[in-house]
């Protein structure tokens, strides 16, 4: 099979075309012939040396959580699926995936059916960011209907599901985004959209119980000024996340630090979103498996709204 190897860590030229064994599937294991993979910010952090690269290990291997394609092999002890059936998933985090790659292998509960709503590759854009906004809003935050939910860079990968997840559950919702993308957020149901390159978001929002901060470092820590005394902090990536903790800390408020894990009953209830339509996936762009670096170029900018796919 096709798979994106790199032999070391470095910028995204590193990214090659290469070929590996398919993989065959343990008992409780499917394998996924992979339609599309989302491409995330842990990828080129992780391509860099980064982000989970200590997890992982040295190079070579091969970058990728997000899959969306159809079942190809069932192991022994599979009840959920059946050949066929179309799926998507973030296998194995922060453990290799490989998902840049035509199969991946991995455990049946680590995914779930793609929604009829969803294309092939809008389901490759949603598990982990779907996931992580789902695991801070949800599990971390209970989010109740009335709260106040500031979202940070609310129209990129993550923030666009948080803004839709936050307001399915009845929240008062303010983004920080720049000002060529606020109708695009008011279209996805936001109360409020604070252009941070305009004004002092600290200084244009009222008290609210949850931020949930997708940029880090001082943005993390000016956050706590909008936080009511009962609220919480949410930190990512989680790596830049120990001076914000320290901070509130400091100041008897709440933050948290948080590192999404694989989830394949979050995944339904985000199919449950999407069905309902009170979910859509926003994708920037996509890239054939082979331009995989020139996808990593695109993410690294920093401009990206929504979800960047890559096509196998």
């Amino acid at each position: 099979m096709r798979v994106i190897t790199q032999l070391t860590t470095g910028g995204p030229e590193v990214l090659e075309l290469g070929e590996a064994e398919i993989p065959q599937p343990l008992p409780t294991e499917i394998r996924v012939r992979v339609g599309a993979a989302g491409v995330n910010p842990v990828d080129w952090k992780t391509r860099a040396g980064a982000g989970v690269a200590a997890v992982i290990g040295p190079p070579p291997f091969t970058l990728g959580w997000d899959v969306a394609g159809t079942v190809d092999a069932v192991g022994s002890g599979v009840t959920r699926f059946a050949v066929g059936d179309a799926v998507f998933g973030m296998p194995w985090f922060p453990r290799q995936a490989g998902a840049y790659a035509e199969f991946v292998t991995a455990p049946a509960r680590q995914f779930a059916r793609r929604p009829a709503g969803l294309t092939e590759v809008e389901a490759a854009g949603l598990p982990l960011a779907g996931l992580t906004a789902w695991q801070c809003l949800v599990d971390i935050a209970a989010v109740q209907p009335g709260q106040r939910v500031l979202v940070h860079a609310a129209a990129g990968g993550v923030g666009h599901l948080a803004v839709q997840i936050a307001k399915a559950r009845g929240a008062y919702v303010i983004g920080t985004a720049s000002s060529a993308k606020h109708n695009l957020l008011h279209d996805l149901g936001i109360d409020e959209a604070v252009d941070y390159r305009a004004e002092d978001f600290e200084k244009a929002i009222d008290p609210v119980d949850l931020v949930l901060d997708l940029i880090g470092g001082e943005v993390s820590e000016r956050s706590l000024d909008v936080l009511h005394q009962e609220g919480r902090l949410i930190c990512l990536p989680s790596a830049a996340a120990a001076g914000a903790v320290a901070a509130a800390s400091e100041r008897g408020l709440r933050a948290t630090a948080m590192l999404v894990e694989p989830d394949g009953h979050g995944l339904e209830e985000l199919s449950h979103l999407v069905d309902d339509r009170r979910l859509r996936v926003l994708v920037a762009e996509t890239f054939p498996l082979e331009r995989a670096a020139h996808a990593h170029r695109a993410g690294e900018l920093g401009r990206t709204t929504g979800k960047l796919v890559l096509t196998i």
